[in-house]
């Protein structure tokens, strides 16, 4: 199974089980500590997975995290659990105090179904403020995935996950002023837009009327452009459908035009009957195409024991030699078949030497 299928696996667990978690602890149990193990974390190792962290930070003494987790004995994120039902809003003050002094580059603050990760983009050694990632395990996406994915125990590179925080911190931000943009568009953004479209001074009255516009038009843009995505994919999906009858039509025109002759299942039998002495008939077996005959080995194309070209104005036996390349024995009879038995028996041993 992997990593995105077992996350998902955990999303469902989240949904069908939190109505039952009552208490901060079973919400570790049952949510936060499986997600750990799936990010490949040994929870049952206290020098991996360190529960009820302590250190001192200035004057309080003894202050516990929830959870440090330790790779090649160094932290590098620490966890701070909250109950399902909590506001992590209100919950990140003691992460950060945390995250001040210790080495760990990464914070995680989750109640089992957010997930909020946290590193020191805008100053060194302080936690920042809004989380570089964050997700809902019950409706996280595929990119969120890949990027969760980056703290897993066998890719995790502290630099790596840095390099590409600071963009995804900045894009999340950034989707969210759009977000609320388009569905209450401030003055400065209706403004932008109404001066280019409005021949006059943009008066109260008229910032009114453009505010109600650009929503609509905003609406009407973002209709158009997922009828316009939705007729594209239709689009190749009938192209591919008919690709597909195309080419099962030509497969069908290929197939009628084998006519598999009665001689050459006679040369089937004969070549089966020489090689019996030496393997089990089972392994033989024919494909018959428009030009030739062939027998095989192992039901496999690229064992070729012959070829039988018999109907034309001359028969011929065929084999391939090192390079595939065909070497034609004439035949004037079917009979003929048999004096090439040494021949065929040295094809065969050739192919079982090479296993």
């Amino acid at each position: 199974m992997d990593f995105k299928d077992q996350i998902k696996i955990l999303g469902d667990r989240v949904v069908k089980l939190k109505d039952q978690i009552q208490t901060e602890e079973a919400t570790k149990n049952a949510f936060i500590m499986p997600f750990l193990q799936t990010l490949g974390y040994d929870v049952f190792n206290p020098t991996e997975v360190v529960p009820e962290f302590i250190s001192d930070i200035g004057l309080k003494k003894g202050e516990k995290i929830d959870y440090a987790i330790f790779l090649e004995g160094k932290p590098i994120i620490l966890v701070e659990c909250k109950h399902w039902e909590q506001n992590l809003s209100i919950h990140d003050g003691q992460l950060l105090r945390y995250f001040h002094v210790s080495k760990a580059k990464f914070g995680l603050l989750t109640n089992g179904i957010i997930y909020r990760f946290y590193s020191d983009l805008v100053d060194a050694n302080k936690m920042d403020e809004k989380p570089f990632l964050e997700f809902n395990i019950s409706e996280i996406k595929d990119n969120q995935i890949e990027e969760l994915k980056k703290f897993h125990k066998s890719y995790f590179d502290a630099d790596s996950i840095v390099n590409t925080a600071s963009e995804l911190k900045y894009m999340n931000e950034l989707k969210q002023l759009l977000n609320q943009e388009l569905n209450n568009p401030s003055p400065e953004f209706v403004k932008h837009f109404a001066r280019q479209v409005y021949p006059s001074i943009v008066t109260g009255k008229v910032l009114e009327l453009f505010t109600n516009l650009t929503k609509k038009s905003v609406q009407l843009y973002i209709s158009d452009l997922i009828t316009e995505r939705l007729k594209t994919a239709l689009t190749k999906e009938d192209e591919v459908a008919k690709e597909q009858e195309s080419r099962q039509a030509s497969n069908q025109e290929v197939e009628s035009k084998v006519d598999t002759t009665q001689d050459e299942i006679e040369s089937f039998l004969i070549i089966k009957s020489i090689l019996r002495q030496k393997i089990d008939l089972k392994r033989i077996s024919y494909r018959d195409a428009q030009s030739y005959f062939a027998i095989i080995l192992d039901d496999n194309n690229r064992k070729t024991i012959c070829r039988m070209y018999l109907n034309g104005n001359k028969k011929y036996l065929v084999v391939l030699d090192q390079n595939k390349k065909e070497v034609k024995h004439e035949i004037k009879a079917l009979d003929d078949i048999y004096s090439f038995t040494d021949l065929l028996l040295q094809i065969i041993d050739n192919y079982d030497k090479a296993k």
